[in-house]
Protein backbone atom coordinates (compact mmCIF):
# COMPACT_ATOMS: atom_id res chain seq x y z
CA UNK A 1 0.00 0.00 0.00
CA UNK A 2 1.32 3.42 -0.87
CA UNK A 3 2.01 6.13 1.70
CA UNK A 4 -0.67 8.23 0.04
CA UNK A 5 -3.28 5.47 0.46
CA UNK A 6 -2.22 4.88 4.06
CA UNK A 7 -2.45 8.61 4.80
CA UNK A 8 -5.97 8.67 3.30
CA UNK A 9 -7.06 5.73 5.45
CA UNK A 10 -5.66 7.32 8.61
CA UNK A 11 -7.39 10.61 7.76
CA UNK A 12 -10.69 8.77 7.27
CA UNK A 13 -10.32 6.86 10.55
CA UNK A 14 -9.40 9.85 12.70
CA UNK A 15 -13.00 11.13 13.11
CA UNK A 16 -14.29 7.57 13.55
CA UNK A 17 -12.33 6.98 16.77
CA UNK A 18 -14.25 9.78 18.53
CA UNK A 19 -17.49 7.94 17.81
CA UNK A 20 -16.08 4.64 18.97
CA UNK A 21 -14.89 6.12 22.25
CA UNK A 22 -18.25 7.84 22.80
CA UNK A 23 -20.11 4.59 22.06
CA UNK A 24 -18.29 2.68 24.78
CA UNK A 25 -18.25 5.48 27.33
CA UNK A 26 -15.66 6.90 29.73
CA UNK A 27 -13.92 3.56 30.31
CA UNK A 28 -12.88 3.42 26.66
CA UNK A 29 -9.87 4.92 24.94
CA UNK A 30 -9.32 4.49 21.22
CA UNK A 31 -5.82 5.11 19.88
CA UNK A 32 -4.97 5.29 16.19
CA UNK A 33 -1.40 4.33 15.31
CA UNK A 34 0.64 4.91 12.18
CA UNK A 35 3.31 2.23 12.51
CA UNK A 36 5.46 3.96 9.91
CA UNK A 37 6.31 6.50 12.62
CA UNK A 38 8.09 4.07 14.94
CA UNK A 39 8.40 5.41 18.49
CA UNK A 40 5.94 8.22 17.82
CA UNK A 41 3.21 6.15 16.21
CA UNK A 42 0.19 7.62 18.02
CA UNK A 43 -1.61 9.87 15.52
CA UNK A 44 -4.98 10.29 17.27
CA UNK A 45 -6.51 9.57 20.69
CA UNK A 46 -10.16 9.62 21.70
CA UNK A 47 -11.08 9.15 25.37
CA UNK A 48 -8.89 9.47 28.43
CA UNK A 49 -8.10 6.17 30.13
CA UNK A 50 -4.32 6.02 30.03
CA UNK A 51 -3.47 9.65 29.31
CA UNK A 52 -1.81 8.84 25.99
CA UNK A 53 -1.30 11.74 23.62
CA UNK A 54 -0.61 12.21 19.94
CA UNK A 55 3.06 11.51 19.29
CA UNK A 56 3.38 9.78 22.64
CA UNK A 57 5.53 6.84 23.50
CA UNK A 58 5.98 4.76 26.60
CA UNK A 59 9.52 3.45 26.84
CA UNK A 60 9.29 0.84 29.54
CA UNK A 61 10.51 -2.66 28.86
CA UNK A 62 8.40 -4.96 31.02
CA UNK A 63 9.67 -8.18 29.47
CA UNK A 64 11.65 -9.19 32.56
CA UNK A 65 8.66 -8.54 34.82
CA UNK A 66 6.41 -10.66 32.63
CA UNK A 67 8.96 -13.48 32.54
CA UNK A 68 9.32 -13.34 36.32
CA UNK A 69 5.55 -13.49 36.70
CA UNK A 70 5.37 -16.55 34.45
CA UNK A 71 8.25 -18.20 36.33
CA UNK A 72 6.74 -17.55 39.75
CA UNK A 73 3.25 -18.66 38.76
CA UNK A 74 4.40 -22.06 37.44
CA UNK A 75 5.19 -23.70 40.86
CA UNK A 76 1.82 -22.52 42.13
CA UNK A 77 0.14 -24.34 39.26
CA UNK A 78 -1.14 -21.15 37.71
CA UNK A 79 -1.10 -20.72 33.98
CA UNK A 80 0.95 -17.86 32.53
CA UNK A 81 -0.99 -14.66 32.04
CA UNK A 82 -3.16 -14.77 28.94
CA UNK A 83 -1.96 -12.45 26.18
CA UNK A 84 -4.77 -10.25 24.89
CA UNK A 85 -5.64 -10.65 21.24
CA UNK A 86 -5.72 -6.89 20.84
CA UNK A 87 -2.84 -4.85 22.15
CA UNK A 88 -3.38 -1.29 23.29
CA UNK A 89 0.19 -0.14 23.49
CA UNK A 90 1.65 3.32 23.57
CA UNK A 91 4.67 2.38 21.48
CA UNK A 92 5.96 -0.21 19.09
CA UNK A 93 8.40 -1.72 21.62
CA UNK A 94 5.49 -2.83 23.78
CA UNK A 95 3.72 -4.30 20.74
CA UNK A 96 6.88 -6.27 19.89
CA UNK A 97 7.12 -7.49 23.50
CA UNK A 98 3.54 -8.72 23.44
CA UNK A 99 4.00 -10.41 20.07
CA UNK A 100 7.24 -12.12 21.12
CA UNK A 101 5.66 -13.31 24.36
CA UNK A 102 2.52 -14.58 22.62
CA UNK A 103 4.52 -16.50 20.02
CA UNK A 104 6.87 -17.94 22.64
CA UNK A 105 3.95 -19.08 24.81
CA UNK A 106 2.19 -20.57 21.78
CA UNK A 107 5.33 -22.51 20.86
CA UNK A 108 6.19 -23.53 24.41
CA UNK A 109 9.87 -22.59 24.11
CA UNK A 110 11.64 -19.81 26.00
CA UNK A 111 13.49 -17.34 23.82
CA UNK A 112 16.91 -18.52 25.00
CA UNK A 113 16.21 -22.08 23.86
CA UNK A 114 15.04 -21.28 20.33
CA UNK A 115 16.94 -23.17 17.68
CA UNK A 116 17.59 -21.36 14.43
CA UNK A 117 14.72 -23.26 12.84
CA UNK A 118 12.29 -22.17 15.56
CA UNK A 119 13.62 -18.62 15.35
CA UNK A 120 12.98 -18.70 11.59
CA UNK A 121 9.40 -19.82 12.27
CA UNK A 122 9.00 -16.97 14.74
CA UNK A 123 10.43 -14.41 12.32
CA UNK A 124 8.22 -15.77 9.54
CA UNK A 125 5.16 -15.26 11.78
CA UNK A 126 6.28 -11.70 12.54
CA UNK A 127 6.89 -11.01 8.87
CA UNK A 128 3.40 -12.27 7.99
CA UNK A 129 2.00 -9.85 10.60
CA UNK A 130 3.99 -6.98 8.98
CA UNK A 131 6.17 -6.35 12.03
CA UNK A 132 9.18 -5.67 9.82
CA UNK A 133 7.29 -3.06 7.81
CA UNK A 134 7.84 -0.71 10.75
CA UNK A 135 11.01 1.36 10.70
CA UNK A 136 13.67 0.09 13.15
CA UNK A 137 11.76 -3.13 13.81
CA UNK A 138 14.76 -5.41 13.21
CA UNK A 139 16.93 -3.96 16.01
CA UNK A 140 13.97 -4.12 18.40
CA UNK A 141 13.15 -7.72 17.56
CA UNK A 142 16.84 -8.62 17.74
CA UNK A 143 17.06 -7.16 21.25
CA UNK A 144 13.99 -9.11 22.38
CA UNK A 145 15.36 -12.36 20.95
CA UNK A 146 18.90 -11.83 22.21
CA UNK A 147 20.30 -11.97 18.70
CA UNK A 148 22.37 -9.57 16.64
CA UNK A 149 20.76 -7.38 14.01
CA UNK A 150 22.83 -9.07 11.33
CA UNK A 151 21.56 -12.50 12.44
CA UNK A 152 17.95 -11.30 12.26
CA UNK A 153 18.52 -9.73 8.83
CA UNK A 154 20.11 -12.98 7.59
CA UNK A 155 17.30 -15.09 9.06
CA UNK A 156 14.68 -12.76 7.62
CA UNK A 157 16.33 -13.05 4.20
CA UNK A 158 16.21 -16.83 4.53
CA UNK A 159 12.51 -16.69 5.50
CA UNK A 160 11.79 -14.59 2.45
CA UNK A 161 13.88 -16.82 0.20
CA UNK A 162 16.41 -14.08 -0.48
CA UNK A 163 20.02 -15.06 -1.10
CA UNK A 164 22.60 -13.00 0.78
CA UNK A 165 26.29 -12.81 0.01
CA UNK A 166 28.90 -13.75 2.59
CA UNK A 167 30.10 -16.65 4.70
CA UNK A 168 27.71 -19.34 5.82
CA UNK A 169 25.89 -18.53 9.04
CA UNK A 170 26.25 -20.83 12.00
CA UNK A 171 23.16 -22.84 12.88
CA UNK A 172 22.04 -22.08 16.42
Amino acid sequence: MSDRATDAILAALTPVIEGLAATFGPACEVVLHDCRRGDRSVVAVAGQVTGRQVGGALNLDVTALRQAGDLLSAPAGAAPARIPTTTFANDFDEVVDVMVRAEVLARGNPIVSLTRGKRLDLLRAFDERAVFAVRNAVPRVAARLGASRSAIYADLAKCRGTVIEGPEREES
